[in-house]
């Protein structure tokens, strides 16, 4: 994994590895116009895959995306699917028009996310906000769309988006709600779903391996023209060590941010390097293997974490 680094952008990644989407079809949350999800879908729409998948809260903001798609290659289908990923019923009603519109999944990625929620927020099932849909949201879609991606055989892969901010903090299983608001901090609530995603993904794996399906996380960068940290301010950046020292036992520091062509390559790299199927499960970053926190490669809180996954989407999830 030497090949690529920090400076590697999109396209160099697609240039290298893009005829193996030939005729695939992929999923992307998160894909309204402007973001991460929206520049890897118009990146890969130059590996010519046969259909990629929309979903983001609304058809206005991703119409810009289907347009560039078009241009950038007009053999490549694009289908748009609403969804709001912290309630589960419109989760569920997106994987089953998701379900209806292609008989397998080659690759999925989990790209949405929020950040930084100033105020203790929670959804309709009082569940807080990040974790409700940073990561149940896409805990629950993955496991009603796994029929389908495991219908893609050997090679199908699913890539879920975290962050270094998952060394922000820990994954409070008995006390996910922070005493209901009482012990809560943005960065807190940020770093507990990052470190769901990395966890989430370590089940996978160990679980799908034998299967040869695949499943990575990843970490883009900080990418400053999304709008991902609009919600974030200078005292929330100025507490992050402080946070991160009382969470872990370890400093943060924020590091220098990227441009999007640089921030969409590691998630690239996730989707296509054939190199990575031999190490399943692996965290990236800048474009290469990476070593995330213990915590969020524990087997054991990877059990933890799915269970109750299960329980607070009340859906088991079948491997």
């Amino acid at each position: 994994m030497t090949d690529f680094n920090r400076e590697t952008t999109g396209r160099e990644v697609v240039q290298a590895y893009g005829s193996r989407l030939n005729n695939k079809t992929i999923v992307i949350t998160g894909a309204s116009d402007g973001g991460l999800g929206a520049a890897t879908a118009v990146a890969l729409a130059g590996a010519s895959p046969a259909h990629i998948i929309l979903l983001a809260r609304s058809a206005k903001k991703v119409t810009p995306v289907q347009e560039q798609i078009a241009a950038a290659n007009a053999s490549v289908k694009t289908s748009f699917v609403s969804v709001e990923l912290d309630d589960v019923d419109s989760v569920r009603k997106a994987a089953s028009e998701i379900n209806d519109l292609t008989d397998h999944i080659d690759v999925l990625l989990n790209n949405a996310g929020i950040m930084a929620i100033p105020e203790f927020t929670t959804n309709k099932d009082g569940i807080e906000l990040q974790l409700a849909t940073n990561h149940l949201g896409h805990f629950l879609l993955t496991a009603l769309l796994f029929p389908k991606i495991e219908a893609a055989g050997p090679g199908a892969r699913i890539v879920n988006l975290t962050s270094d901010g998952h060394e922000l903090a820990q994954c409070h299983f008995e006390d996910y709600n922070f005493s209901d608001g009482k012990k809560y901090h943005p960065f807190r609530g940020y770093g507990q779903s990052k470190t769901a995603n990395i966890l989430f993904t370590t089940y996978l794996a160990s679980h799908l391996s034998s299967r040869q399906i695949y499943s990575f996380s990843l970490h883009p960068g900080v990418i400053m023209s999304t709008g991902l940290s609009k919600t974030m301010t200078e005292e929330m950046v100025r507490t992050a060590d402080e946070i991160a020292t009382e969470e872990t036992g370890i400093g943060f520091t924020i590091e220098e941010p990227k441009d999007i062509e640089h921030g969409i390559a590691t998630s690239l790299i996730a989707i296509l390097d054939p190199r990575l199927e031999q190490h399943n499960g692996a965290y990236l970053e800048d474009g290469a293997i990476a070593v995330a926190r213990s915590y969020a490669t524990s087997e054991q809180g990877a059990e933890r974490l799915w269970k109750l996954s299960e329980k607070l989407v009340k859906q088991e999830f079948r491997l």
